[in-house]
């Protein structure tokens, strides 16, 4: 496997496919970088290189008892840019994964990032509070941690149906739906709980004025788990000329739903256009 050890001793797994330009994928919670296996294909069948890890705590990752924030996950994806050697990388961040690539550029600047795509994001600020007032109520994210502790497997399991939007006419195979609850289970119990928390209370707003590339937005408006109007909406706006499309019907798992119409907005995205 190809692995690096971060400057904490923590070992992080990635992929790393094709050639040229490179594209760095930052996954959602609770997933890896396996999820975005239709996009890495994608596009280095098409001359890009992509590079896909899995967070620390996750998928093949080792599993730290703590470092299950922000600014750590900002240096995790730093230190493998460096490993790697890379420059004029397009980081893409999907969900929780959109927050650790916002909080990069805010941390350590974007000399060697020439784009960045928020899928399904959680930035700007996704918890409710007396100045975010669309944000989703914390008794929301409490739910989940007490799903997530009585009985893991299930609560991941019922998880997925408002993820991929099942629940709203939209279907997924049963290979998806094992394959997720697969990649789901391999992490571990104290990171996927600290994420938890980590995603939802971190508060982005500061970081949106740091971000100084070129920035594509993508949310589905029927999105179950990170709601548009509290998330992807505002942070097209707070960003700089950023570009907003909005997936008509899209769920949160829009990368496995709508993949032919994301891979082409991101190859699209890539080429300038």
């Amino acid at each position: 496997m190809s692995t690096f050890k971060t400057s904490d001793g923590t070992e992080i797994y990635f992929k790393d496919w094709g050639s040229g330009k490179p594209v760095l994928f930052s996954h959602g919670w609770p997933l890896d970088g396996d999820m975005w296996e239709k996009q890495m294909l994608f596009l280095s069948q098409r001359g890009y290189r992509t590079i896909a890890f899995d967070r620390r705590g996750f998928g093949r990752s080792s599993q730290p008892w703590d470092g299950y924030h922000y600014d750590r996950f900002a240096d995790d994806i730093h230190e493998l840019i460096e490993h790697l050697g890379l420059s004029e990388v397009t980081l893409v961040g999907f969900s929780m994964g959109g927050g650790d690539v916002t909080r990069y550029i805010a941390r350590h600047g974007s000399k060697k990032i020439a784009r960045l795509a928020l899928l399904g994001a959680v930035t700007p600020y996704f918890i409710r509070s007396a100045d975010h007032p669309e944000g989703v109520p914390a008794e929301v994210f409490e739910g989940i941690a007490a799903g997530l502790t009585k009985d893991r497997a299930q609560f991941i399991s019922d998880f997925a149906t408002p993820f991929y939007g099942i629940n709203h006419g939209q279907q997924v195979s049963a290979g998806v739906l094992t394959q997720t609850l697969n990649i789901a289970l391999l992490a571990s119990i104290k990171g996927t709980l600290d994420c938890v928390t980590a995603f939802s209370e971190t508060d982005f707003r500061p970081d949106m004025a740091k971000i100084d590339v070129p920035t594509l937005v993508i949310h589905g408006d029927d999105d179950q788990i990170v709601p548009f109007e509290a998330t992807g909406k505002l942070a097209a706006q707070m960003i700089g000329g950023a570009q907003l499309k909005v997936y008509a019907g899209a769920p949160h798992g829009f990368a496995v739903t709508h993949a032919d119409q994301l891979n082409a907005d991101l190859l699209a995205f890539l080429q300038g256009s």
